[in-house]
């Protein structure tokens, strides 16, 4: 994603983009990029881009209308939205004829045409095959993001912005971990913190302030009542935090952030992790920016918790996880958080 960005404000264009993942916002971000690099206004964006539907158009009828000169302009967008479900033709001659007019107009694209073709998750057996091997070196991946902390650091510092340790720990622990989701409370943020902070450093009472975070009831008090082995402090603060936040969104915040934070444990119980310094430990912990002044905590936090502590943590979380998905049955949300911080500290 950063390599496609920096090419595209560079102005280098390319004729064909294969934009595959399930990160819609950042495929839409890069559409919006690659659109305002090759027109100079809105309205002549309007006018000259096209948007078609893959189960509209054949692969043939695609490729006609990319092979024909724009009428007003020297360049045309076409957006092609779910292109995997393009539509098949009816025998396996014709559709061989378009994969082949696929592969020869690949090689040899329209110079007056940007096409983007833009799909889901596809399935690593099924990109290896056309129409997507025919545009193989047109290739964008957008998966899902697997460290929310350091894209959510990124992000920021893209807008000239950075997070204090504490307050990026914050955020990700209430935000949703979708491009769209972060990217929009980033904006939010910045926008409330812009009125009263000139250091461009998003604190800790900015997420507050903005997610809607109870400063006393959250889950790194929990955190800390947890390494205390508080089992009735941890009951009543689970139950305020679902309160505040709502029984079955409460209680999946709580989940999401224990699981993180029991399974840095588990890594810091092996000894090879605790020998490396702070700053390996933390890109092994999945911490990022500032948030490697939290190693610390952690290693004091391994004198309360055994490797099998972490292990029996993990399998609980995963069963409440389970049972919020509606794979296990359960009485209610309230029923399952204190079952939970029983097999946490019982």
């Amino acid at each position: 994603m950063d390599a496609l960005k920096k090419n595209i404000l560079a102005g280098t264009i390319a004729p064909i983009y294969l934009l595959y993942g399930s990160e819609s916002f950042l495929k839409e971000e890069a559409t919006d990029m690659i659109k305002k690099a090759i027109f100079p206004s809105e309205s002549e964006a309007a006018f000259n881009t096209q948007v078609f539907y893959g189960q509209d158009l054949t692969l043939g009828e695609l490729l006609s209308k990319a092979s024909e000169y724009p009428m007003f302009t020297q360049k045309q967008l076409i957006i092609v939205r779910q292109f995997d479900k393009i539509k098949k033709p009816n025998t396996k001659e014709l559709q061989k004829q378009q994969d082949e007019k696929l592969s020869r107009y690949s090689s040899k694209p329209a110079e007056f045409t940007v096409l983007i073709l833009d799909t889901d998750t596809v399935d690593k057996k099924d990109i290896e095959k056309q129409p997507f091997t025919a545009l193989k070196k047109y290739h964008h991946d957008f998966p899902t993001i697997k460290a929310p902390d350091l894209f959510a650091y990124n992000r920021a510092k893209s807008l000239g912005w950075e997070f204090d340790a504490d307050a990026l720990k914050a955020f990700t622990a209430y935000i949703q971990p979708s491009a769209r989701e972060i990217c929009h409370e980033i904006e939010k943020i910045i926008m409330y913190a812009s009125e009263h902070n000139t250091q461009k450093h998003i604190t800790a009472p900015d997420v507050y302030d903005c997610v809607g975070i109870s400063r006393t009831y959250n889950v790194f008090e929990l955190e800390k009542a947890l390494v205390g082995r508080n089992l009735r402090l941890c009951s009543g603060m689970s139950l305020m935090i679902m309160d505040q936040e709502g029984q079955k969104e409460g209680l999946g915040n709580i989940v999401r952030f224990l699981t993180t934070f029991y399974m840095r444990l588990w890594k810091l119980s092996l000894p090879d992790v605790r020998q490396q310094p702070p700053s390996e430990i933390a890109k092994i912990l999945g911490m990022y920016g500032k948030q490697e002044y939290f190693v610390k905590n952690y290693l004091t936090y391994t004198k309360s918790f055994s490797m099998q502590d972490s292990e029996k943590a993990i399998i609980a979380l995963r069963e409440t996880d389970a049972a919020l998905k509606g794979l296990k049955p359960y009485p209610d949300e309230k029923y399952l958080v204190l079952q939970l911080m029983q097999q946490l500290l019982g």
